[in-house]
């Protein structure tokens, strides 16, 4: 993707180096088992509240006072995530001003080893995430060499890809589909519910399609970046991760949808560009 010299985001809070603390200064530009199944779940791309609503703060952590130090690779990723948000910015700014309505920017936080939200206190094991009670996202940066290492994701694009689809989650929000899914939760048993989580992540995944159309339109895709953010989606679907944890599928917990389900829906939004298409609660077919 081309984002050297381009448009960086002010709504950026660098809280690296700070433990669990809130706070933070805007700037522009070997676990196995059940236990990998829920934490990989996360790493795929969540609504957190799911999971953390069982976990109780710690408080407010420590907040040191010694400035982070970046490695050269932190300091590219956090300007390049910085750039992605302000493309997702732009983007869907002209799609609800097509629709009439006003998009509200989220904002995103970089943390390092773990940190407090409107959701509980989550640390890095748990990956990148969005809370609609603050309307934030959250990322470790570290996650990159994972997307890479365990995932087999390489490639910025597919970094892009896993922000599209947290952002999707906060254009959910504004659009009452979370609220949507809240209320689901009170009705149905896990299982039936599950099936509902699903749908609901993979129309995050069809908007993240939606914001790649856009880029593409502006002639920012690079070759092969496509190809990156398919293989993230594939590399993350339910299936694929309980066959590396545990070596067999429960189709019955899924929440996220197979691997084919979350490529088919990214690549639905990319070829359509618009929110028309994406509403997964009523397609007959996943």
């Amino acid at each position: 993707m081309k984002w050297q010299g381009r448009r960086g985001s002010s709504n950026v809070e660098d809280r690296r180096g700070r433990g669990g603390g809130g706070g933070g200064k805007l700037i522009g530009g070997g676990i196995s088992g059940i236990v990998i199944i829920v934490i990989v779940t996360l790493l795929s791309g969540g609504n957190i509240g799911d999971i953390m609503g069982n976990l109780t703060s710690t408080g407010s952590g420590t907040n040191s006072s010694v400035p982070y130090e970046q490695s050269a690779q932190e300091k590219e990723l956090s300007e390049f995530v910085s750039v992605v948000l302000a493309d997702t910015e732009d983007v869907w700014s002209d799609i609800f001003k097509e629709q009439g309505m006003t998009y509200q920017d989220p904002t995103l936080v970089l943390y390092s080893g773990s940190v407090n939200s409107a959701c509980g206190t989550a640390s890095s094991a748990v990956g990148p995430f969005y809370c609609p009670g603050d309307a934030k996202l959250y990322i470790d940066l570290s996650f990159y060499d994972e997307l890479q290492q365990q995932f087999k994701a390489p490639g910025d694009f597919a970094m892009a890809y896993v922000i599209a689809h947290e952002v999707g989650h906060h254009v959910q929000t504004l659009l009452g589909a979370s609220e949507q899914l809240n209320s689901e939760r009170q009705r149905l048993s896990e299982t039936e519910f599950n099936k509902v989580q699903v749908r609901f992540e993979l129309q995050a995944d069809y908007y993240a399609g939606v914001w790649a159309h856009h880029v593409q339109g502006q002639n920012l895709l690079e070759e092969g970046d496509l190809e990156e953010a398919l293989t993230a989606a594939s590399a993350v679907g339910d299936d694929t991760i309980q066959k590396r944890a545990q070596g067999y599928v429960v189709p019955d917990s899924f929440t996220h949808g197979t691997s084919e389900q979350r490529k088919r829906w990214f690549y639905k939004g990319f070829n359509s560009g618009t929110i028309a298409g994406g509403d997964t609660f009523k397609a007959a077919e996943l």
